[in-house]
Order: C-alpha cells, then structure tokens, then sequence
C-alpha cells in the first residue's frame, strides 16, 4: 500500500469511481475488498487508521457465540461458524484454531455444556474444526494448569478460530488494494455530497495534509460502525439515533496465568456476559465487559470499575489470582449495536446481527455485526450498493478467496535480532516494514495496529517509543517537533 501514490489516484479527474466506502473497519475494508474483487472501481476512506475503533480491540475470537445459542439465535450461530470456517481457509496465517475448556464445578455442568456445544460443533457442518469432548479433572489440570482445581468435576472442550484483528484488517486493505481499490486512512469525510435528490459523492479532508477532495462515485456505503448515525445526518440531519453502543474491555496478564495453550470460557458471569481468559502473544487476554450508556469515541478508556470486574472474576477461577499490579495493558472497545425502532437501548438483550438500510437519498448503511460475520455482511452491502448505484451485477467471490497475509503473522524473530524491547516480540525491521508497506502515518499507527505493543505491553512500548518515532521520522520526513507531538499522541491512545 502507498499513500502517495493512492492520493494521486484520488485527484485524477480521469478515474471514475463505482464506490464509495466511508469506514476502515472490519465492515469497511470487507466491503472494499468485495466491491473491487466483483470489478467496481472502489475507494475507501477511514478517517483514522485502519481499525483504530472497535476493530483493533476486539476479544481476538473468530467465532460462533456460543452465548448467543442462550438467546436462541441459532441462525446468527449458524452464520457466524460458517465464517469461522471460511476465515480458517481465507486467512490461514493470521486465523488459527484454538481449545477452549469450559470447566464444571458442578457435577451437572460437564454434561449441560456439553449438549449446548455438541449442537454448536453440529451448527458448523462441513466446516467444523474438531469435535466437543469431555475432560477428567486430571487431564483439564493439564489443559489449564493455573486453573483452580478445588470443586473441579472435570470440563468440556470445545474449539473455535483465534486472530490478529488488527493484522487482519491490514490484510483486507492490501488485498482491496491489490484488486484495484484506492484505500486511505487519516482521510476524514466532511460532506455527503447529492445532485438532486440523490446521493453522488463526498467531500473528505485529509488528516496529513489538511488537503481536501471531492470525490464523486454511483454509491456511498456508510460502514462506520458506532459513528453510523453521525454520517447518517449528514445525509438526513433529522435522522434518528440507532446505534447503542456497549463497551467491552480487556486486560493483558502473563502467559503464566493460564500456564498453557488452552482458553478458558466461563459461561456466565454476574452480568450474563461470557468471561474468556485467552493465550495471545504468549501473554493472556482477559476479557470482557458489556457497559451500555457509554459515549460514542475512537479511543474509548477502561474504567477503573470494569477492571475490577475481570479481576474479580478471574480471581474466582485461577489458583494465581491476578491483582492491579500485575496488569501489562488494558484496552477497551465500542460494539456498534443497533437497536430497532422502540426497543429500547439495553445492550445485553440486542441482537448481534448487522442491519442494512438505504436513505431516500441512496446512502447505504451497514452497521452491526461482528468481525466474525465481516465478509457476509459486505458481501449483503455490495448487493444492495449494486442496485442502488445501478452498477452491473456481478457475483461474490470472496467466500473463497486468499487475503494478502502470507508472511505477516509475525516478526520473524532469530538470536541475532534486536527486539525493540526485551518485553516485546518486535524489531526496528516490523517498525519499517510499518511504514514502507502498510501505511503506518503515526506513532499508534505503528505500535498500536501494525505491532501490537500497546496491547501487549504499556511500560515495554513506552521505553521504546522514541526509538522508533525517530525511525518513522527519517522514513516519513519529519522533524523533532513531529516527534514530541507522535510520543503525546501515543500515551493519549
């Protein structure tokens, strides 16, 4: 991917777009890769970087939901699994299969778990990955060493898909870019721009520069998940609020407290939520909260409350009871929810399927969902923005097709290289590549999304900040003041 050369592209009156995509998300960059695989001339524009909201901080599940066959929605389930399995085959560097232990304290529960999950392992068909099985007390102590062992009856295992959100999404945008589309970050949408009554183009700033186009296309797609009803009044500024966003965060402990491969799943904490502790990067991802009433914002901040919450349940569960203290990181996201008309906003009782609506005007809006079901949902999108822009009908090929991830699991690490930090599994070759070939523009750009380190580690990327603001710096000609201003951005991430 090259920004200057996408920006010359954009200001060419000679090329003539098909699509619109406003939003770099999981949603966005889904829709830009099917558009620009079915041949329309396709640009997308995310007014940040590449999944900086919700898409970078997610619980890094490819998954089913297990906890949504509680609600009965098994077509969701059904849907969600056949994603899993297709992003298996899509993504095969990025997307792994991974164990998880749902451990019984009661002598009833190995069997309950069981039945729900032998009906999920069903739900995935030909697309499964291994079958559900039944642990003696013994063998789930292997599994999960740090696992409280007292009361324990034994556990059900099951499987499901573990991922890179955040290298995912960059695999989505140089795969949409391989196809022909033009993929922008830091280009903010201004104004909906229509001829008549309908929509025909947008008037976007770009955050680097301060430049600004006019861009002109048959459709515009909205995929900005929690920020869809702010685009939406820029089409219909009386337009109703239909995004109830409920924050989710996660905290980062050592690998030592699981002390193995496997995931942990406690079905039903004292919200209703489901509490995952998770093996990633060699650290543990605990998670997650469910918090309505939040306010809707790129960089949205754990509260002091939520973490609690994760220590005290995860205490309740692990013979090492994590404390404050030994916290590496802390994230938290905004799930773009969308509640229909007089349904109230009470986030743990609406749905996570997607909802796709079309303005008088033509904007086509995709909101909801969840990484898992991305391609699905842009593959119903790219259907509908079709019609509405008149645009000849292709078919869908992306339920098969290879993203551009080969090779970018991961730094490729030997005795000789020199990590950034001792604490952290990256190298000054990952923070240039960042630059060079993914189109890192900022500090956090690099070290949040293309490396993970502030998800891995705060103190460890604090000491090594400045070491590659400088290298981003020589790579991006900039100066000293760039610098200080990219180290004050990153600790306000």
């Amino acid at each position: 991917m090259n920004r200057t050369e996408s920006l010359a592209r954009l200001s060419d009156s000679s090329e003539q777009w098909d699509v619109i995509v406003i939003g770099g998300g999981a949603t966005g960059l889904g829709t830009a890769v099917d558009a620009a695989a079915r041949g329309y001339r396709t640009v997308l524009l995310e007014q940040a970087d590449f999944a900086e909201g919700t898409s970078s901080r997610s619980t890094k599940l490819v998954h089913g939901g297990v906890r949504y066959l509680r609600g009965g929605e098994i077509g969701l389930v059904r849907e969600s699994l056949r994603e899993r399995g297709r992003l298996l085959k899509n993504a095969p560097d990025l997307v792994k299969p991974l164990a998880f232990v749902v451990p019984a304290y009661r002598w009833y529960e190995r069997f309950f778990y069981g039945t729900g999950l032998t009906l999920y392992d069903a739900l995935a068909g030909h697309l499964g990955i291994h079958s559900t099985e039944h642990l003696s007390s013994t063998d789930t102590s292997l599994e999960v060493p740090n696992l409280k062992s007292d009361g324990l009856y034994g556990s059900t295992l099951y499987w499901d898909g573990q991922f890179d959100d955040a290298r995912l999404a960059v695999a989505m945008a140089r795969t949409a870019t391989e196809k022909g589309a033009v993929v922008l970050n830091h280009m903010g949408v201004t104004e909906l721009i229509k001829k008549g009554e309908k929509m025909s183009g947008v008037i976007a700033k770009d955050g680097i520069s301060g430049e600004e186009y006019q861009i002109e296309a048959k459709v515009i797609v909205n995929a900005t998940g929690v920020f869809s009803d702010k685009v939406r009044r820029l089409d219909e500024p009386q337009a109703g609020e239909r995004i109830h966003p409920s924050q989710g965060i996660h905290i980062v402990l050592d690998g030592d407290f699981l002390g193995g491969g496997t995931a942990i799943m406690i079905p039903n904490t004292d919200d209703g939520r489901v509490l995952f502790a998770i093996p990633w990067h060699n650290r543990v991802l605990l998670g997650t909260t469910d918090t309505g009433d939040v306010p809707i914002e790129i960089n949205p901040q754990p509260r002091e409350d939520e973490i609690e919450y994760l220590l005290e349940h995860a205490g309740r569960y692990l013979t090492k009871k994590p404390k404050r203290s030994d916290i590496r990181a802390s994230f938290a996201g905004l799930r773009p929810l969308v509640s229909a008309p007089g349904k109230g906003s009470d986030t743990s009782k609406i749905s996570r399927t997607h909802s796709l609506t079309v303005s008088e005007s033509g904007l086509v809006t995709i909101a909801g969902g969840k990484w898992t079901t991305y391609r699905q949902m842009a593959e119903d999108t790219v259907d509908r923005a079709a019609e509405v822009g008149g645009l000849e009908i292709q078919p869908c090929s992306t339920a098969d097709l290879i993203l551009l991830c080969q090779g970018y699991e991961g730094p490729a690490l030997s005795e000789k290289t020199e990590l950034l930090d001792p604490d952290l599994p990256y190298t000054l070759e990952d923070a240039e590549r960042a630059v060079r070939d993914e189109m890192a523009m900022t500090l956090p750009d690099a070290m949040n999304r293309r490396m993970r380190c502030t998800f891995l580690d705060d103190a460890a990327t604090q000491r090594c900040a400045e070491k590659v603001a400088r290298l981003m710096a020589t790579e991006l000609g900039r100066d000293e003041s760039w610098i200080g201003e990219q180290l004050k951005l990153l600790q306000s991430e």
